[in-house]
C-alpha cells in the first residue's frame, strides 16, 4: 500500500477558460499556465506520482516543451493511468479538494470525478472531489487562484499466480534456486 500527496496552484486570469477535473466551468477569468492549468488534475496527477515513486508531472510533462502547451490535463492523467499500469499499479482512492473564493464548485463536482475516474480506469466511487473557500483570506481569498490538495492510495500488484513464468524467472542463478519448480 503506498499513499501519496499531491498539491498545485495556478493564477487567476482574464482570458482563459476555466478548467477543473475536466470541466469547462463558466467564469470570468481562467488559470494561467503552460497546459489548460487544471489544478485539480496536477495535484491528482502529483498524488499518484508521488505514490509510486515516479517523480512528479513536471518531470513527465514540462513546461519547456512546446507538445505540452495547452494540452488538455485529462490527456496527461491518461498518461499518468498508463505508467502505473506498466508499473503495477492500482488506484485504491483519490481524495481531492478545490480551494476557491469563487466561483461555486458543487453544480461540476459530479463530472469531474467521472472525468478523473474515466481517465484512471476506476470507479466514480473510487474518487473524492470537494471544494471549500479560504473566508476571503489569502491569494485564493482574494479572487487571485486557485489552488487543489489531493491524496491517494495505491495498491502494487505483485500476486503472479497466473502468469507463467519461464525457468530463468523461476531460478534467477544467482542461489541456486530462490524459486523452486512448482511440482503440481
Amino acid at each position: 500500500m503506498r499513499v501519496g500527496m499531491g498539491y498545485d496552484v495556478h493564477k487567476l486570469v482574464e482570458n482563459r477558460k476555466l478548467i477543473l477535473g475536466g470541466v469547462e466551468i463558466p467564469y470570468e477569468k481562467g488559470l494561467l499556465g503552460h497546459s489548460d492549468a487544471d489544478v485539480l488534475l496536477h495535484a491528482i496527477m502529483d498524488a499518484l506520482l508521488g505514490a509510486a515513486a515516479l517523480g512528479d508531472i513536471g518531470k513527465h510533462f514540462p513546461d519547456t516543451d512546446s507538445k505540452y502547451k495547452g494540452i488538455s490535463s485529462v490527456r496527461l492523467l491518461e498518461h499518468v493511468a498508463e505508467l502505473l499500469e506498466e508499473h503495477r499499479y492500482i488506484v485504491e482512492n483519490i481524495d481531492a479538494t478545490i480551494i476557491a473564493q469563487r466561483p461555486k464548485m458543487r453544480p461540476y463536482i459530479e463530472k469531474m470525478r467521472e472525468n478523473i475516474a474515466e481517465a484512471l480506469h476506476i470507479e466514480v466511487e473510487q474518487v473524492n472531489v470537494k471544494a471549500t473557500t479560504e473566508e476571503g483570506l489569502g491569494f485564493t481569498g482574494e479572487g487571485e487562484g486557485i489552488s487543489s490538495q489531493a491524496i491517494c492510495l495505491l495498491e502494487k500488484v505483485t500476486n503472479y499466480s497466473s502468469y507463467d513464468m519461464t525457468p530463468m524467472e523461476r531460478n534467477c542463478g544467482k542461489c541456486g534456486g530462490c524459486m523452486k519448480e512448482n511440482k503440481n
